[in-house]
């Protein structure tokens, strides 16, 4: 089994009426790999201020490549940097996790994550014993800055990850 640290942004709050913009994915026992996808609008929908979250301009999306290239390229990344199943984690899998699996569906044709994902936060509440403690392996673990930037953001949910291993004692298999 691997475990991928993801992060999405988009124009809207679902799909398919709004679109996925771009994402990351970064290999948790390996944070050296990584993978950002970027992807046209599959909708005419979009939100200005959902979109300007990513930093990424309507016009700069219009010319991202087709949903369809880009999930085939990161299912093609993902089977091939995975032992076993891939794991999705991510901050907030109820959001990030409908977008991937919408996209890997609908253009790609499954979904290698399968059908689950897990939440850092909920991790983290449990290591402290702390059901309220949701947001504070933020401010504690993360290195790299919260940028919106979708690489940047997963790999420092991924330095969290790692930090509750070998820092909290989580019992996990990177």
């Amino acid at each position: 089994m691997s475990y991928f640290s993801m992060d999405v942004e988009s124009d809207g709050e679902y799909p398919p009426d709004y679109s996925m913009v771009c994402f990351g994915a970064v290999k948790i026992d390996d944070p050296t790999k990584t993978f950002y996808g970027k992807t046209a609008p599959i909708s005419t929908l979009w939100k200005p201020d959902a979109l300007a979250i990513s930093g990424i301009s309507r016009q700069e999306h219009l010319l991202f490549p087709s949903p369809t290239e880009t999930m085939k390229q990161f299912g093609i990344w993902l089977i091939k940097n995975s032992d076993g199943k891939p794991t999705f984690i991510s901050d907030n899998p109820a959001y990030d996790w409908q977008w991937i699996n919408y996209y890997f569906h609908k253009f790609y044709g499954s979904n290698p994550f399968g059908f689950s994902g897990r939440r850092i936060g909920d991790l983290y509440c449990g290591l402290v014993k702390n059901g309220n403690a949701n947001k504070l392996w933020k401010q504690k673990f993360r290195k790299t800055r919260h940028t919106h930037n979708p690489v940047d953001d997963a790999m420092g949910n991924t330095e969290a990850l790692i930090a509750f291993r070998d820092q909290l004692g989580l019992k996990i298999q990177f």
